[in-house]
């Protein structure tokens, strides 16, 4: 038999990587809606209401208010997306998600004396999904809802949240989003309401599993790639071995990544060579922070330090300068106004101070306020 032929694998740089994650996360260049923005971002965070709202209406030409109209018109859909945490996610794509997030496998971190059996988790969510039908409940009103049809063990105040504990069956409320019988409804004053998607999307199912799972992957490629599968199953908190199966059926093209192996849709091109823009300010929990890796590509030096808590990205608002991470910013409003302090970790160039300027401009556009800037002390070495 003839010697095998090494298989050549294409070389990209990490300048063309971010500068094509960059654009296709449209900080580069305005999305047409925010919809368009948050498919692009395959969700946004919403932990922080107001911090999502000024991630997606960066991404577009408009405002805060275009985001909140944009959920109060069911174009999008807030509910608990990758890793069970609250995400923004557009009502057009809710079957795809819905299709492929129960299929992650997941690890329950409660007591066993707690924990949920399946079949405990099946009859919640689909107590769940009757009592939401036709209802936007608070969360004291769906237990009662839940604890009526399955019974009292559902609503034991077993489960730690916070300085209290939880019924029982809140540890199955990502899961019923996952199978698409619950989203969050209108705010009822200060308090959230738990709704079923079907109410405002005619015709909503879930997706099959597989192809769902498959299009998730290829949509986390288009917007984050190259990547790995433990980049994939770290973005999602799924097992490593898990997500390389996923990759391994997806017959994806490799890519060389500064010396380590990373993968791209098939049909995807290589990143070409652009430049990433001069200078970007990025809101807590902006989905491009979160997705990116490799981290110590994303936050060289004195970024890992500042911001990143024990590796996790997205508690701190970041300054991204030629496409990582080059400092941090801080806001605060008062009146009508809305307060700017941004910290690089060097010294900025003319061309990058311009480049803020604009941005705060932009920046007191989405949030309709005057802003006013202040440039904080050079944070070098402050906190190696």
């Amino acid at each position: 038999m003839p010697p095998s032929v090494p298989v050549m694998t294409d070389r990209v740089s990490w300048t063309a990587v971010q500068a094509r994650r960059l654009d296709r996360h449209f900080l580069s260049r305005p999305a047409a809606s925010p919809a368009d923005a948050v498919a692009a971002m395959c969700g946004a965070h919403a932990q922080v209401r107001t911090a999502a709202e000024v991630s997606v209406a960066l991404r577009t030409g408009g405002t805060a208010d275009d985001v909140r109209d944009a959920v109060a018109d069911h174009t999008l859909i807030r509910t608990f997306g990758p890793r069970g945490t609250v995400h923004l996610l557009p009502a057009r794509d809710l079957a795809l998600w819905t299709g492929a997030l129960p299929a992650v496998p997941q690890r329950s971190t409660m007591p066993s004396a707690v924990r949920l059996t399946d079949e405990q988790t099946d009859r919640i969510v689909e107590a769940v999904a009757d009592a939401l039908a036709d209802a936007e409940l608070t969360a004291d009103e769906l237990t009662g809802a839940v604890v009526d049809r399955v019974g009292p063990w559902a609503g034991d105040l077993v489960m730690p949240a916070f300085q209290g504990f939880w019924p029982r069956w809140r540890q199955a409320l990502a899961t019923a989003a996952h199978r698409g019988a619950l989203c969050f409804g209108r705010d009822r004053g200060r308090q959230v309401t738990y709704t079923s998607p079907r109410r405002w999307l005619p015709g909503f199912r879930p997706e099959e599993t597989e192809p769902a799972l498959t299009g998730v992957l290829a949509r986390y490629l288009h917007a984050y790639g190259p990547a790995t599968p433990q980049h994939f199953a770290r973005w999602l908190s799924a097992p490593v071995e898990w997500a390389s199966a996923l990759f391994a059926r997806a017959g994806l093209r490799p890519v060389d990544l500064d010396g380590e192996r990373m993968w791209l849709n098939a049909d995807d091109t290589l990143p070409g060579r652009r430049t990433a823009p001069a200078l970007r300010l990025l809101p807590l929990f902006d989905a491009h922070v979160v997705g990116s890796f490799p981290r110590e590509l994303l936050f060289p030096g004195a970024a890992a330090h500042r911001c990143l808590a024990r590796g996790q990205a997205g508690n701190f608002p970041v300054l991204l300068v030629n496409g990582v991470a080059g400092g941090v910013w801080h806001q605060r409003r008062s009146g009508r106004a809305v307060h700017l302090t941004v910290e690089p970790f060097t010294t900025l160039s003319a061309a990058h101070r311009r480049e803020l300027d604009e941005q705060v401009t932009r920046l007191g556009e989405v949030l309709g306020r005057e802003p006013r800037l202040t440039i904080g002390p050079v944070t070098v070495g402050a906190h190696a």
